[in-house]
């Protein structure tokens, strides 16, 4: 143990591995210490093996946290202007999907590829599978006790990521440590995850699983942990409730008890060419039938279910009373169900909450409580919106941190 390393990090995930290779190019003598016999896995199953590695529009906006000023300065000091800037460097080639949403052209392996080669010009050394047995303070330096034997060092990164995806080996390790330490955690749960309804409160729409469509979404509340949100985006219709990326965005807002709102007919609107209240007003559509006029604007089956749940399936819109069109037109621009939960860790795609940003150093990542101890990534409660924002918060986190090693 004569060896006195100059940054441990714990974690070889997005932003340890990312951090790792900006600090030995910086260079500092850096060790990367993973349980994981592969490591990358949350990257390689990411954006449906393409990896949305970050976003175009990426601001402090697009993230949740009790702090929300916390993320300024590491954001703007590493924006996804420089993260692409790399990936071109790499040669990798990659597009836009939507709403600056960046993935891949060929495969998320190539965003791995590229985190170990920025560790090897960094002469980082990685060791895994190696179990961590103890964390420890000595004095000026730090003390990790593995499976293999024994290393110090002057900083630690804790960079292990958040509880999702449990079957990859993630763990709450970071916030155990942080826990020891004495910092503050935000309860974590998931976010990004989809949304579960009891049968009672879900009603006909069970029968319309695989359905999907555009639509504008409202949740959580100003008095809320996060506040509220509302996004124009797709929901996808489950056997178990409600997913797709509308309700993703969604979850990350939702409280336990409370209701989603959804109107079925706003991200139309949004997209220009189409008023609610003109559809309904249209003398032309007299003769039609209720479940016609909506299938001009909704999927068939869709159509057919919500005319079935005013009572009006059958009938020309010409016998619907002026009260009936004011109910049907609430039920489809405010929608409003209360979820019986989240389908947990397994389905969840990040961690809501973590190590407490007021005990944390927003220029650095490092703990205002003990110097060389740092939290980079998902471990802190730092939370993006869908779409390659929480990668742009591992690479920024993990920058930051990196300068300050």
């Amino acid at each position: 143990m004569s060896k006195i390393w100059d940054a441990i990090i714990i974690g070889g995930g997005a932003a340890g591995l990312f951090c790792a290779g900006v600090a030995g190019q910086l260079g500092k003598q850096v060790l990367v210490l993973d349980h994981a016999e592969i490591l990358g896995e949350k990257i390689r199953i990411s954006g449906g093996g393409r990896c949305n590695f970050t976003n175009l529009h990426s601001s402090p906006t697009n993230f949740l946290s009790l702090n929300p000023h916390f993320v300024k300065s590491a954001l703007a000091r590493y924006p996804s202007k420089e993260f692409i800037k790399l990936v071109s460097s790499y040669g990798i080639n990659y597009h836009e999907k939507h709403q600056g949403q960046l993935f891949c052209d060929d495969s998320a392996k190539q965003i791995i590829d590229l985190l170990m080669a920025e560790c090897a010009k960094g002469r980082v050394t990685i060791r895994n599978p190696v179990v961590i047995e103890s964390i420890a303070q000595d004095q000026e330096h730090w003390l990790v006790q593995t499976n293999a034997g024994s290393e110090k060092t002057k900083s630690v990164v804790m960079a292990t990521g958040g509880l999702p995806v449990p079957a990859i080996g993630a763990t709450a390790y970071s916030l155990d440590i942080a826990k020891q330490f004495g910092l503050s955690v935000v309860d974590p749960r998931p976010a990004l995850v989809p949304l579960s309804f009891t049968a009672d409160t879900f009603g006909d729409l069970y029968d319309l699983a695989g359905l999907s469509l555009p639509v504008r979404i409202a949740s959580g509340s100003k008095g809320h942990r996060y506040g509220a949100c509302r996004f124009n985006e797709d929901v996808l219709l489950t056997h178990k409730g409600l997913s797709g990326p509308a309700v993703l965005q969604a979850s990350s807002y939702w409280v336990e008890g409370e209701p989603i709102h959804i109107d079925w007919l706003g991200a139309i609107e949004v997209a220009g060419g189409f008023n609610c209240d003109a559809l309904f007003a249209d003398e032309d559509n007299r003769t039609k039938l209720t479940e016609t006029i909506l299938a001009s604007v909704l999927p068939q089956r869709l159509a057919k279910a919500f005319a079935e749940q005013k009572n009006l399936l059958g009938r020309k819109w010409a016998e619907v009373s002026k009260k009936d069109r004011q109910a049907l037109k609430e039920l489809l621009t405010n929608w409003s169900v209360k979820p019986a939960g989240t389908l947990g860790w397994k389905k969840a795609e990040v961690m809501l909450g973590g190590v407490d940003t007021k005990d944390l150093d927003g220029q650095t990542m490092m703990s205002r409580q003990h110097t060389g101890l740092f939290f980079i990534g998902e471990c802190v409660d730092v939370t993006g919106h869908l779409g390659g924002h929480n990668f742009q918060w591992a690479w920024a986190s993990g920058f930051a941190c990196a300068q300050a090693l």
